[in-house]
């Protein structure tokens, strides 16, 4: 079991980190974790070449290290898909979040319950792959191999039902205002 444990709990991690890139109202320094600015000729994440900060509900504030990286992030977080217009004074990166409407709401959440069905597929995949070897380990008797089985399905749902809680708490966060 705990093997399962393990690939289950990866999964849960890949939503989690999944989760914290969808943009609800609030400025989040996580949906900064993907892209990528030219540092000397090298593809580096924009949170490793400057400081980040919240200074508010609705704002973003990147302050790079080295200040001729200001235009670079720019145009990075421009490219990016993040729908957001960057602010640059040439010191610093404001990047504004406007509350999202009513339907583009809807549209996230549809999106976080998309993201949460994928889990849920690879939550049954992996359960699949540890009934099959179970089925096909020798040493078990057909009693001892449904026994397990009951385990994994057991397994199974708790974590199904952590993706649910997820999801929810999620979909609260997207819904308020």
């Amino acid at each position: 079991m705990p093997d399962i444990t393990a690939h289950m709990d990866k999964t849960l991690e890949a939503l989690k980190h999944q989760f914290s890139k969808v943009r609800t109202g609030r400025a989040n320094a996580n949906i900064l974790s993907d892209i990528t600015v030219d540092y000397y000729g090298v593809a580096t994440p924009i949170t490793q070449v400057a400081a980040v900060k919240v200074p508010e509900a609705h704002m973003l504030m990147i302050e790079p290290w080295d200040k001729a990286l200001v235009n670079a992030i720019v145009k990075a977080v421009s490219a990016s898909d993040l729908g957001i217009t960057p602010n640059s004074d040439g010191n610093v990166v404001r990047l504004p979040f406007p509350a999202p409407t009513e339907e583009r709401r809807r549209e996230l959440v549809k999106e976080c319950r998309e993201l949460a069905e994928q889990a849920r597929v690879s939550i049954r995949n992996i359960r699949r792959d540890f009934n099959n070897r179970l089925e096909r380990d020798e040493e078990l008797s057909e009693d001892e191999v449904r026994r397990e089985q009951a385990k994994v399905q057991k397994h199974t749902d708790s974590y199904v039902a952590k993706i649910d809680e997820m999801l929810k708490a999620k979909e609260a966060e997207v819904m308020e205002i």
